[in-house]
């Protein structure tokens, strides 16, 4: 009986995780100079996290959420997202109280939600996230944005789209919702059960419907912006100040309405504008959570992030057709001639690699025309080659792959002259 992979999960093979591999790298680059810090949290978590966290009324808790019992009874869920992990573990260690503030953290790996698998959504997906947790100043919500586009950008997407909105504080809040129960109660029998049900507990997740986005009571509900108070406005003002600062360009969009609870003021989506990409073009969300840490026992903590899928990330490098360099040229690669030769490479290769040098030798007993083809197709810059005869003078041949030159050089001395050559490369 043949075993398959389970649906809406994937192989990341060789030739392609090194795509992940170089996104992963950058994103801890930029996170060093922006000074985020990783955290590294449990893959699963107590239910109630995500529950009290990202909201009872959001689809990934009504519908999305990997749950079981364990032999304890207890209900624990395999993580659908990385905020509330980070605010909990923010929390229970008392990061509120280090000296520096605020705390500034970024985690990287698996999330699980059970959703209908599509083009660039999967049950398993890999996050990079951040969050910035302890500061309400508009100015980190600007840093949090500015840091996700550099990322993009850096790894060479040029067709992006920033859209943002503020949904305002609580007092803002509770006045759009009380105009959006006013506008849709009336007709709420016209929208699907999800909405109906959202009507009273959280009528802004309606503006989130994808089954009902194109009623026409969605294009005239009212706008947060018509509500938002005199110091939900200045804050909104203020980073879009700040955005401009920093020279990246927004659009705003009264409707963006995020899909977790835990928003308020700024919240933002980067799309990808590449022809092609697919029906659904967002890259990477994010926003304010101020209230989360408070919700799951912290004391009162503004915090700000964003998150983004590695594999959406792929998949908009391969719209834009943009080329990573992942094919990476090994330094040496041993050929050998007879079976002294071939004994005596095993150490051989393991003095390249302790001196630095990414080297390969043939495990396959091939002829040494078809070692050379091996190191053509590991791209090798040099080969060295080594019979019984060079053994017995102690030297080797090192045949230069991109000019044809071959010169004999000692066989003690042959890591040392291929660091030189790294050396003088690099």
């Amino acid at each position: 009986m043949s075993i398959s992979i389970p649906r809406g999960t994937q192989d990341i093979l060789p030739g392609e995780v090194e795509k992940w591999q170089l996104i992963e790298a950058k994103a801890r680059e930029l996170c060093e100079k922006y000074q985020y810090q990783e955290i590294r949290t449990p893959i699963f978590e107590h239910t109630d996290l995500f529950s009290r966290g990202v909201g009872d009324t959001t689809d990934i808790v009504q519908k999305e959420m990997y749950t079981f019992t364990d032999r304890g009874d207890r209900s624990l869920t395999l993580r659908p997202e990385g905020t509330a992990a980070v605010v909990r573990s923010f929390v229970e260690k008392k990061m509120f109280g280090y000296a520096n503030q605020p705390v500034k953290l970024y985690y990287l790996g698996p999330m699980f939600r059970y959703e209908r698998p599509q083009a660039g959504r999967f049950r398993q997906f890999v996050q990079f996230g951040i969050e910035a947790l302890g500061s309400n100043d508009p100015a980190i919500d600007a840093e949090v944005i500015s840091l996700a586009m550099n990322l993009y950008k850096e790894m060479g997407l040029k067709k992006l789209k920033l859209v943002v909105n503020s949904l305002g504080d609580k007092e803002s809040r509770n006045a759009h919702r009380n105009a959006l129960v006013n506008h849709f109660k009336p007709r709420i029998g016209e929208f699907c059960q999800d909405c109906q049900n959202r009507l009273e507990k959280n009528p802004l997740r309606i503006l989130d419907c994808k089954q009902d986005h194109k009623h026409e009571l969605m294009a005239s509900a009212p706008s947060i912006i018509d509500y938002l108070n005199e110091e939900s406005k200045a804050y909104f003002e203020k980073l879009q100040k700040y955005l401009t600062q920093l020279d990246i360009t927004f659009v705003v969009d009264p409707n963006l309405v995020r899909g977790l609870d835990y928003y308020n003021h700024t919240a933002f989506e980067i799309m990808s504008d590449a022809e092609g990409f697919g029906a659904i073009t967002t890259l990477c969300g994010g926003g304010r959570y101020n209230g989360l840490a408070e919700e799951i026992g912290g004391p009162e903590t503004p915090g700000i992030g964003f998150a983004l899928s590695i594999e959406r990330f792929i998949a908009a490098l391969n719209a834009e057709g943009v080329e990573l360099n992942i094919n990476q040229p090994i330094d040496c690669y041993i050929a050998t001639l007879g079976e002294e030769a071939k004994d005596y490479s095993v150490g051989l290769l393991q003095q390249l690699r302790l001196a630095g040098i990414s080297a390969e030798r043939d495990y396959l007993n091939r002829k040494i025309k078809a070692q050379f083809k091996a190191a053509d197709r590991l791209k090798a810059k040099y080969v060295a080659v080594l019979g019984d005869e060079e053994l017995k003078n102690n030297i080797i041949n090192l045949k230069n792959m991109e000019t044809g030159e071959q010169v004999e050089v000692d066989l003690a001395d042959l890591s040392k002259h291929l660091q030189e050559i790294k050396d003088w490369e690099e």
